[in-house]
């Protein structure tokens, strides 16, 4: 789930992290007790997941499920390191820009032939997920969860400002004058005088409060801001996801979207790239550095905890030009293709896509499972703790509101190219246009 700015190489070491170590055990007959080693990276959803294990015990007492968890970079440097090794874990948390440099390795196991066996259902999943982990007819994991974008908000600072979040409903954008939504963000924005940016008093070198804060480090996706505006725009990255070989970073309607953020930058409603704090995003905003940003369902106990310090609320991503476009993403359960136990992996992989783990999942209200039916209980565990989460539910559902992210082969070299370009261009040393065609003919040099 970018998640969390899903953005760079795997780097090979040779430090693995204790408690991720040795994985799958000799070969044992059906009834032999068997012990599986699962890896995720998602701190917050470790515990839905051992209830899920524990679940499955219940039902397979030959089959222990062992979990081990890391922090996002380490996680992928240990899985690249294990892979290379030949003692990987049998099933392991897998995300769409990893997977297919796995898939063109031979590393992941194809399902197909146990879904078919076992007639899995693949139509009680949120539209598209079940195809996202999918290539010429291998399956090489099922759905098992799914997030979407929406703006996320400080209601006292708006508040003070005199914004209506009944406003902030039905935002508009276009990359000539922002539209609506830019309105609202130099309204957002305060200098240390009080001046906002709509005021002509406002001084844009002294800014107190940003009205938007920009992800400048998200890789070739801007799964966390300026993908959904791109795609709003008319951007589509390739000629087809998944797997496809044409990148289309060079389209105008992209340069012009970065373009419009590097306009707020100048005008002061947004922190210059070279000024940026090292603190993340969410830091800032719980900081009062920032009104407004765009943030992944992901992150919802974050900025809807019920002892957080600031109080934050949720609205639709605005509409541009093609439509309210968001990013949808899903994970996947990967089985190694070296696992000595297949059968017992597909049956914890079965069991993790089901509605039973999902409906787990979803009750602990951590992220939106891949299930139709699971994805309400999760909804219902939100509004339980009185957090209203319906935007990313309606991004979700609208008919032709989502977008995937690219899903293609060198998907980290063409992360590092593309943000590479971006960043370029908002530090001024290029214009978006000249950076983002350079940077195009670099990407699809590599499926040459």
């Amino acid at each position: 789930m970018n998640r969390r700015s899903r953005v760079g190489a795997a780097l090979l070491t040779l430090a693995v992290a204790t408690g991720l170590g040795a994985c799958s055990q000799a070969e044992d007959d059906a009834d032999a007790a068997v012990t599986l080693n699962y890896w995720l990276w998602d701190d917050n959803q470790k515990a839905s997941y051992q209830q899920c294990a524990d679940a499955f015990h219940t039902a397979n007492p030959n089959i222990t499920v062992q979990i081990s968890q890391a922090a996002w970079g380490q996680y992928w440097q240990n899985l690249t390191t294990q892979l290379a090794s030949g003692d990987a874990p049998d099933v392991w948390t897998n995300q769409g820009s990893y997977y297919p440099q796995f898939v063109s390795a031979g590393q992941i196991l194809d399902i197909q032939p146990y879904v078919t066996a076992d007639g899995v259902d693949l139509s009680q999943y949120q539209g598209g997920l079940a195809d996202l982990f999918t290539k010429d007819g291998k399956r090489f994991g099922l759905p098992k969860d799914w997030d979407t974008m929406a703006i996320v908000y400080n209601t006292e600072l708006l508040k003070a400002q005199g914004i209506d979040p009944a406003g902030l409903q039905n935002l508009t954008w276009n990359p000539t004058d922002g539209g609506t939504f830019e309105q609202a963000i130099a309204k957002a924005t305060v200098d240390a005088n009080g001046h906002n940016g709509l005021d002509p008093a406002f001084d844009k070198t002294k800014v107190k409060t940003y009205g938007y804060l920009a992800e400048w480090a998200d890789g070739s996706q801007g799964q966390n801001g300026w993908g959904n505006l791109a795609a709003s725009n008319g951007f589509t990255y390739l000629d087809k996801n998944p797997w496809g070989t044409q990148y289309k970073y060079d389209d105008p309607k992209l340069a012009a979207t970065i373009d419009w953020f590097k306009s707020l930058i100048a005008k002061g409603y947004s922190p210059a790239l070279d000024k940026a704090s090292t603190l993340s995003r969410d830091a800032l905003m719980t900081a009062g550095k920032g009104a407004m940003t765009f943030a992944g369902s992901w992150m919802i106990n974050t900025y809807l905890a019920a002892d957080a310090k600031v109080k934050f609320a949720l609205a639709p991503l605005p509409t541009g030009p093609q439509g309210r476009k968001s990013a949808i993403n899903g994970l996947s359960d990967a089985i190694w293709a070296g696992t000595k136990h297949k059968d017992q992996a597909w049956k914890w992989v079965k069991f993790l896509g089901s509605a039973d783990c999902q409906n787990i999942v979803g009750g602990n209200g951590v992220v939106f499972p891949a299930i139709k039916s699971a994805t309400n209980k999760a909804l219902d565990a939100h509004k339980a703790k009185g957090r209203d989460v319906q935007p990313f539910i309606d991004e979700a559902t609208a008919p032709g509101g989502t977008f995937f992210v690219p899903v293609t082969e060198h998907g980290n070299e063409v992360s590092q190219i593309v943000q590479d370009a971006i960043q370029s261009s908002v530090l001024g040393q290029t214009d978006s246009a000249t950076a983002l065609k350079k940077a195009n003919d670099q990407v699809n040099a590599l499926f040459k």
